[in-house]
């Protein structure tokens, strides 16, 4: 049997224990992956009873998993108990979140689950108890690392219409433009391109690559950045067997004929990147690190405290994320 997926549980006020529930619940109309839910069980059933929902839950362990999910949702403890209640962030938040985030990735690493999947956090809860990472990203690549060296972690937004990269990532747009550098972009396209090889099944990816300024700079009228900085990038990247176009005006690059000529847009910095798939496929779009170890997806959503616990959570973000860490497990080498 196929080993399963590990979900973490997020934010505990937040709306990822409802979107558990919420797609286990239409496992067998989905054609879901086995998953196994981590966190503490008292606390999930707390939450589908405020949710009004009938949920069997049981106690597992990764390997019981895949059996116990067509009767129950599979919880392995994590040893934290949240306390936090819908929209309400406490203390516990912090450490239930993280618990579940370094089990998730413990078990994959030894083989006991076949990706990560991880339900929202909420930064600004994680800071106030010491966390120091900018995102999840960053979290993922230290826990990845081995002999103190932590791999680049590279975030891809993956919907069925168009799959983006940015370079530089949770960084001000003052801060990105420091940040970003040929080597920069040239680091991120190849561990793309790897993955779009091994994970995707892509024999030979086709990148797009677009401009940091308006019109990729108006050969120089509006910043020289596109020929100094992304340009070279782009030479280097052909010059090592890559397809690769660019750089191209971001405006232009996203409309559905243009879609068509790539499979991958690697883009300059968050917002350029973003914006187009959040407007595109908001509903099903899912977060995918690149770059390390093992598999790791997550809904493209955050935590939504307005509406946790009032069963309006859409779990569709949730769905597309098992189902592509289940596709990218089986495409593993």
């Amino acid at each position: 049997m196929a080993k399963p997926l590990a979900l973490t549980s997020g934010e505990p006020a937040g709306i990822g224990p409802d979107i558990a529930i919420a797609a286990w619940l239409r496992r067998n109309e989905l054609g879901l992956p086995p998953f196994y839910l981590l966190g503490n069980r008292d606390f999930f059933e707390g939450r589908a009873r405020a949710l009004g929902l009938k949920v069997e839950l049981a106690d597992s362990t990764p390997e019981d998993a895949p059996a116990a999910f067509a009767r129950a949702l599979p919880v392995v403890a994590t040893g934290e108990v949240p306390t936090a209640r819908p929209g309400a962030p406490d203390p516990t938040s912090a450490n239930a979140a993280l618990a579940s985030i370094r089990q998730a990735v413990d078990h994959v690493r030894a083989g006991r689950a076949s990706a990560v999947v991880t339900n929202p956090i909420a930064k600004n809860v994680l800071y106030r108890a010491g966390f120091r990472h900018p995102g999840h990203t960053e979290f993922l690549a230290e826990l990845a690392a081995t002999g103190g060296t932590a791999p680049q972690p590279v975030m891809m937004l993956w919907s069925p219409q168009l799959a983006v990269v940015p370079v530089t990532i949770h960084l001000s747009l003052r801060d990105a433009l420091a940040e970003l550098s040929t080597d920069l972009i040239v680091r991120t396209a190849r561990i793309a391109v790897a993955d779009l090889k091994t994970r995707f099944g892509l024999a030979s990816p086709r990148l797009a690559v677009s401009g940091l300024n308006p019109h990729a700079g108006e050969e120089g009228s509006l910043g020289m950045e596109d020929i100094e900085v992304v340009a070279p990038a782009i030479e280097i990247l052909r010059r090592e067997g890559i397809e690769v176009r660019g750089p191209l005006p971001a405006d232009t690059m996203f409309h559905e004929a243009a879609r068509k000529t790539y499979d991958c847009a690697i883009c300059m910095y968050h917002d350029q990147a973003l914006i187009p798939i959040k407007t595109i496929a908001f509903e099903d779009a899912v977060n995918v690190t690149l770059g390390l170890p093992f598999i790791r997806t997550s809904p493209d959503h955050g935590t939504a405290f307005d509406i946790a616990g009032t069963g309006r959570a859409n779990p569709s973000s949730l769905v597309a994320a098992l189902r592509l860490a289940a596709r990218m497990a089986a495409k593993r080498p």
